[in-house]
């Protein structure tokens, strides 16, 4: 639900987005299979939403990387590869100006 509104919701602030990190936190270490994926996405959405999300969501990996758990480690280890390429900047700065010439 968190990487769907992150994609999809215009209505949400940024703010509102932050404090789902807790949650995210929570759910880090969570070994099932769906969680960890949901997490992990929900995660690289936020990061890609804006400018702002994406320096918070580049942050967060750090946090979950000390969690003693593989999960954990696996989440944080590919949301930041993902956040961190610079196509993926690109593409958050051309989101940016886009919807600054509407």
């Amino acid at each position: 639900m968190i990487a769907a509104l992150a994609v999809h919701s215009r209505q949400l602030s940024d703010q509102q987005f932050r404090d789902f990190f807790s949650l995210l936190l929570k759910g880090a270490s969570d070994e099932r299979n769906y969680v960890k994926k949901a997490v992990n996405w929900a995660l690289r959405q936020m990061g890609k939403r804006n400018l702002s999300l994406h320096d918070a969501a580049i942050s967060l990996p750090g946090q979950i990387r000390v969690i003693p758990s593989k999960t954990a480690r696996w989440i944080a280890a590919d949301a930041l590869r993902e956040l961190s390429r610079e196509s993926t900047i690109k593409q958050v700065r051309q989101k940016i100006a886009k919807n600054t010439n509407r």
